[in-house]
């Protein structure tokens, strides 16, 4: 990139936050989503000047973030490693609304139990509102089966609200995609 260009640090500031919470969403634990957004920022500032079009930029970071998640993923599949400390992190949550924070608690932990097939492109396109094409260029699947996982993945989260006593009249139902 040229010095006419976004700098690496603005670009640090403007993506490290959401990079960070689709990593923890990815990873479930806080030291792993840190290790993984920081290595997408080590790739970024080794490998970013290939970038052809700046304006891909967050959906370059975001591909790039989960293809590391994926490759560590197949990585400790073949060489598991035990952990003798299984102390649970959570992501501090501070909602103005006590109400709201068990609905969000609740969400979140739903959504955590949500298979990771189906948990990576909810997250990106409800709390990182990426478009159809943007979540199937970043997960490097075809546009339909986006579609189709999100539309799964909707279903598998609502079951697991309804299975917690989380009534649509409790919280808001999941907007619906519209076609692309």
């Amino acid at each position: 990139m040229t010095q006419d260009e976004t700098t690496f640090e603005e670009i640090v500031s403007r993506y490290y936050e959401p990079l960070y919470r689709f990593a923890f969403s990815l990873a479930r634990h806080e030291e792993d989503a840190c290790d993984l957004t920081q290595e997408t920022f080590r790739q970024f500032a080794a490998k970013g000047h290939t970038l052809r079009d700046p304006t891909k930029v967050k959906s370059w970071l975001f591909t790039l973030l989960y293809r590391t998640f994926i490759d560590g993923h197949r990585r400790e599949k073949r060489h598991p490693h035990v952990d003798m400390d299984t102390a649970e992190t959570e992501l501090p949550v501070s909602l103005p609304n006590a109400g709201e924070q068990l609905d969000a608690a609740a969400a979140r932990a739903a959504l955590l139990q949500v298979d990771e097939t189906f948990r990576a492109p909810l997250m990106l396109f409800y709390l990182q509102e990426h478009s159809y094409q943007e979540i199937a260029d970043i997960l490097d699947l075809p546009i339909g089966t986006v579609m189709s996982r999100l539309s799964r993945g909707r279903a598998l989260l609502r079951q697991l609200m309804e299975d917690r006593g989380i009534t649509a009249a409790r919280s808001q139902p999941l907007k619906t995609p519209s076609p692309p």
